[in-house]
Parts: C-alpha cells; sequence; structure tokens
C-alpha cells in the first residue's frame, strides 16, 4: 500500500513539473511583462530597473526555479488587469467554482447512478428506453445550449429560478463564501449545477448500465440466485457492488473535468468563479492569471486523481493480490 501511494505520488509531482514548465512558458515567453505593466511615457530606464526587479534578467533555469518556488507558496505575481495579488483573486474565485463543481458532481452521482441501476435491471421496460433517450441528449447537445435552453425555460418564461450570478453568500470563516446557507444561493446554484452536471450523469448512467448487465450474466450472481437469494439481495449486495468499482475512477475523473471545464458554465450564467476570471484574462492577455489557473486547476486535477488511485487499490482486492 504504501509502495502504491508513493509511486502514483511520484508520477503525479512530475506531472506537475511539467503542468508548472509549461505555466512558466506561457508566462516568460508569450508577450513581455514589462510592456504589460507600465505604460507609453515608462523611460527605457524605468523600463530596465523593473526587469531587474522582477528578475527577467536572470538565466532560465533561476527563473523556473524562483517560478517553481513561488508557485508552492500560493505566489503567482500581480495581475496585469486588476493590479492586485494573483492569489488574493483566486482566493475570492475558488469557493465559488468548488462549489458549483461538487454540487454538480453531487447531481450526477444521485441521479445517474439509481437511474443506471433501473436501466440495467430493467432494460426492456419503457422507463429504461426513456432513459436512455435523456442521456443521448445530455452527450450530444453542447454545455452551453443546455444552459440557454434552462434558462430560457425556468427564468424567462417561468422565472422560477435566476438566470445568473451567485445570489446571497455567507461568509465562512477568513476566506471561504457559500451560498448553501441561503435561499438565494440554492436557487442560483440549480441552473448552473443541472448544466455542468448533466453530461457527467449521463455517462455515470451509462456506465452503471452496461456494467449492471454484465455482472448480471456472470457465474458467481448466477450461483446466488441458484441459492435461492432474494433478487434484491443479489442486486444491490453483489452486483451492485463489483459495479461500482470501475465507476468510482470515472466520477474521479470527471470531478477533476468538471472543475477544469467549468468555464462555459461560468460564462453562460456569469458565475463569479475562476473559469469566468480565465476568460476575462484570456480576453486581457493577463498572463499571471491564465499561468495560475493552469497550475490549480493541474493541481486539483492531480490530487482527485491520487485520491482515486488509492480508493482504488482499496476497493479492488485484485490489485493487492497481483502486488503480493
Amino acid at each position: 500500500m504504501i509502495g502504491f501511494a508513493i509511486r502514483r505520488l511520484v508520477q503525479a509531482v512530475i506531472v506537475m513539473l511539467v503542468v508548472a514548465l509549461l505555466a512558466f512558458t506561457l508566462f516568460r515567453f508569450v508577450g513581455d511583462p514589462v510592456n504589460q505593466m507600465v505604460g507609453i511615457e515608462t523611460s527605457l530606464e524605468e523600463r530596465e530597473a523593473l526587469r531587474e526587479r522582477l528578475g527577467l534578467n536572470d538565466p532560465i533555469p533561476v527563473q523556473f526555479a524562483r517560478f517553481i518556488q513561488n508557485a508552492a507558496q500560493f505566489d503567482f505575481g500581480t495581475s496585469y488587469q486588476f493590479r492586485q495579488p494573483v492569489s488574493d483573486l483566486f482566493l475570492k474565485r475558488i469557493p465559488a467554482t468548488l462549489e458549483l463543481s461538487f454540487m454538480s458532481a453531487l447531481f450526477a452521482l444521485v441521479v445517474g447512478i439509481p437511474m443506471g441501476i433501473y436501466a440495467g435491471l430493467n432494460r426492456e421496460s419503457w422507463v429504461s428506453k426513456l432513459f436512455l433517450s435523456v442521456s443521448l441528449v445530455g452527450i450530444s447537445l453542447p454545455t452551453f445550449f443546455i444552459g440557454i435552453l434552462l434558462i430560457f425555460l425556468f427564468s424567462v418564461t417561468l422565472q422560477w429560478l435566476p438566470s445568473f450570478g451567485r445570489g446571497e453568500v455567507v461568509q465562512v470563516g477568513s476566506w471561504w463564501t457559500t451560498g448553501l446557507l441561503t435561499v438565494s444561493g440554492l436557487k442560483a446554484l440549480v441552473l448552473p449545477s443541472i448544466t455542468l452536471g448533466l453530461y457527467q450523469m449521463t455517462l455515470i448512467m451509462r456506465l452503471i448500465r452496461a456494467e449492471m448487465l454484465e455482472v448480471i450474466r456472470t457465474d458467481y450472481i448466477k450461483f446466488a440466485r441458484a441459492r435461492g437469494l432474494p433478487d434484491r439481495l443479489v442486486h444491490f449486495r453483489h452486483a451492485l457492488k463489483n459495479t461500482l468499482v470501475p465507476v468510482i475512477t470515472i466520477t474521479g475523473l470527471q470531478l477533476g473535468s468538471i472543475i477544469a471545464f467549468a468555464t462555459i458554465t461560468e460564462t453562460v450564467f456569469q458565475w463569479p468563479g475562476m473559469g469566468l476570471m480565465f476568460l476575462q484574462a484570456v480576453q486581457n492577455v493577463d498572463i499571471p492569471i491564465m499561468s495560475a489557473y493552469l497550475l490549480l486547476t493541474a493541481f486539483l486535477f492531480v490530487s482527485i486523481n491520487f485520491i482515486v488511485d488509492i480508493l482504488y487499490y482499496l476497493i479492488d482486492p485484485r490489485l493487492r493480490v497481483e502486488r503480493a
């Protein structure tokens, strides 16, 4: 177990170093940071003094080492657009993105797993066919189009839910804010969570259905039925337990994808998260925010995958037998 965790940790560190190199290249060679930070009237002497103060005249390996050291301390420089430390900007935006991502993942799991189980156990029923049709819609339609449809239906036509913003939030601790404790915050969270989690929900549903259809045809399920065990016990203790092993891996990967690719949903609903700020940074060529977003999303993705690998190792005994 310890050796497996160490190997996965070393792989995660290597991935983060590669991503840090990409972010450093973006920060160092896409445009001139000095030109972004000063005006036209700035003299050459002032520009050179600023370049020396920022360490841009140092050798490239020294700059890269300094970049990694600062990133490890959550220091990504100063935003060109907002003239504020990038770390402070992200601390204000991270709670909104994580709250939206986890609620979307919760929606995908709570809805997708029961739908997949029912569709796998009753594949000839009209409800199962309806679920498959819904899953095709969720996979085929792009995220922004689903968001626009939901806004038109529930915000414009029915006027049940807000179409943009995060609603009223509550300060929890020194920097965390949440909308889960207010009515307007909960209402504002419904539409973007469904929009972002619909694709993952359909994917989980189809995966559960396929795994259930495969598992219920195995010999040990036939043996359990031959022993006279009731269908509920066979389906939910024996079949479902083995079905959830690959689902855990897919769910972990999809959670990382939700966090990394929430940009479109945040833009459609004007959700004040990291993705919306990243798009604004792209429009304004704000390199520090772009590189910091790349590093943070990669760190979240790698961390989630590391946790999923450990859980997968603990749940699936075949991996432990192979290692032994």
